[in-house]
């Protein structure tokens, strides 16, 4: 059963995705991070990294709206996200990671500058702030995504802590 606390958790995600503070998730929100994070790392919109960053905000904002957007307007309400986000992400936590896997991939990408595959720590935290992550949250996140220790930062990190951010109980 779920539990109000679960939704609760899940209703302040909201404000994670809602980047423009309207009230609303929509597709401008996801195309507005993408942007925020090329403008950060430097990286013009039309390079190959920032058009998988676009694309891989399209698709998440399509999984994303396919899961939440139940009267289907092309934005989702917090009552939506929070309906959404129990009923169908609670039992099934991988759905949200694969649908947020272009998304993070591309971030990722983007953030690798030493082109290997991984980004630092550092580099983490600056996606994270960029995304709306308070400055200490997000340097705890980051340094806790670094499970094996290494200073670097691996999609197979991210895509499972990312899932379980917004779908597992704490």
């Amino acid at each position: 059963m779920v539990s109000t606390e679960y939704e609760r958790r899940i209703a302040a995600r909201f404000a994670t995705f809602d980047q423009d503070g309207n009230g609303w998730i929509d597709r401008e929100d996801f195309n507005s991070a993408a942007k925020a994070l090329l403008a950060e790392f430097g990286a013009p919109a039309r390079s190959d990294k920032g058009q998988a960053l676009y694309a891989g905000a399209e698709a998440f904002w399509q999984g994303m709206a396919g899961m939440a957007d139940r009267d289907g307007d092309q934005r989702i309400s917090r009552q939506e996200f929070v309906s959404g986000a129990v009923k169908r992400l609670h039992d099934n936590p991988d759905r949200f990671g694969e649908i947020a896997r272009p998304f993070l991939h591309a971030a990722l990408a983007l953030a690798d500058t030493a082109n290997d595959g991984t980004a630092t720590v550092t580099d983490t935290v600056r996606v994270l702030r960029v995304l709306g992550v308070p400055p200490e949250l997000a340097r705890a996140v980051a340094s806790g995504l670094d499970i094996d220790g290494d200073g670097r930062v691996a999609e197979t990190e991210i895509v499972p802590a990312f899932a379980r951010y917004f779908t597992i109980p704490e």
